[in-house]
């Protein structure tokens, strides 16, 4: 759906007759050639091997209680039986919690994210820019994704769409 956009988009805008210049670039690629890239990406996975095996064994230990209450649910008092729900069900929150932690969207993996290869797609982004400026590119495309990861502002329009909104 992305290539038949991009394609429509760029169809288009090269039959208004204005001699702009657009260029792809691939970005797996490029990010794949930069060492430090494949060290963060590395590092990244060895967080999240290490923070999986955690949030594993929270959610085996309530497994094992869980059985464990199954089996003995005929024999056990009321009190013990509400007792123990109690504890699964605080064994539960903790291994959720836990997960949310390491794996939600502000949680740790994402922040180590943020750290490790924020820098380097900003290195990368600085250097397309510079390659545009240098080259006269009004648009760089990702090949692999098809978005836009470059636009001269000379054709930013933004403006004039708020002004014929807001007059």
């Amino acid at each position: 759906m992305k290539r038949i956009i991009f394609t429509a988009a760029l169809a288009l805008l090269m039959s208004t007759g204005f001699a702009q210049k657009f260029v792809h670039v691939d970005t797996e690629y490029i990010l794949g050639k930069i060492p430090a890239y494949q060290q963060a990406q590395q590092k990244l996975d060895n967080y999240s091997k290490q923070w999986q095996g955690e949030v594993e064994a929270k959610f085996k230990e309530l497994d094992d209680m869980y059985k464990k209450y199954q089996s003995e649910v005929d024999i056990l008092p009321d009190a013990t039986k509400t007792k123990r729900e109690n504890e699964i069900i605080a064994k539960e929150k903790e291994a959720k919690e836990l997960q949310k932690k390491y794996f939600g969207n502000d949680g740790e993996l994402s922040k180590k994210r943020q750290e490790l290869i924020k820098p380097i797609q900003d290195n990368v982004y600085n250097a397309l820019k510079s390659v545009a400026t240098e080259g006269g590119y009004d648009y760089i495309f990702d090949k692999v994704s098809g978005d836009i990861i470059y636009a001269s502002e000379k054709y930013d329009e933004s403006d004039a769409v708020l002004k014929k909104i807001i007059k």
